[in-house]
């Protein structure tokens, strides 16, 4: 991959990176649950699945997908059904007293991965964009193992980083409502929306 095509890939990856989506939401959500550094545990089950979009679009079965209705119909309410049912789950979660967050939180890490793992799995239409992006940076006359290969460090890398100094950081700046029951309530309600609303445009738009 040449250097001119590289940067290309950098600046169109960022903006995706940044156009708020299910990721997004659920970095910010865990980053206000369990706090900033424990939020990278979701991130990286989020770019575990981007490595298998970009792997299953490599592998062709990409093609196969997109051109499916029933096979994509079926991922897509799969994946709109998930979260709806973390936003809800989210939306009626209790506040949590100071005194029990530590021990409740210790644990999440597991969970953490998998909510994120499924997040960006459970999302045809991601597949359909890769499908769409990835042809884009690579070039037939090459070696494609190593391209592909820059291409996923180079997706994940950007990712990472929008995902957890970005989105995980602006998180921060509510955390001071997180202190007491009212404000832990009303977060949760806000993101528990957030869920179902990204949710139904996954289902609907």
């Amino acid at each position: 991959m040449t250097l001119s095509l590289w940067l290309a890939l950098v600046g169109a990856q960022a903006l995706i990176s940044f156009t708020p989506g299910a990721g997004a939401v659920n970095t910010m959500s865990n980053a206000l649950t369990v706090g900033f550094r424990r939020s990278m545990w979701g991130i990286l089950g989020q770019q575990t699945a981007l490595l298998v979009h970009i792997a299953v679009v490599a592998a062709g079965v990409g093609l196969l997908v997109a051109g499916s209705p029933v096979a994509f119909n079926i991922i897509r309410y799969a994946g709109a059904a998930y979260l709806v049912y973390l936003g809800i789950r989210k939306f009626l979660e209790p506040p949590v007293p100071a005194e029990q967050a530590a021990t409740l939180y210790a644990e999440g890490a597991a969970s953490m991965f998998r909510r994120g793992l499924w997040v960006n799995l459970l999302n045809p239409k991601a597949i359909v964009f890769f499908l769409a992006f990835i042809p884009q940076f690579i070039r037939p006359d090459q070696e494609f193992l190593g391209q592909y290969g820059v291409l996923a460090g180079t997706v994940v890398v950007i990712d990472v980083m929008v995902m957890w100094l970005f989105f995980a950081a602006a998180a921060r700046s509510f955390s001071r409502f997180t202190s007491g029951p009212r404000g832990q309530r009303l977060l949760n309600r806000i993101f528990g929306s957030l869920f179902v609303a990204v949710g139904a445009l996954l289902a609907f738009a």
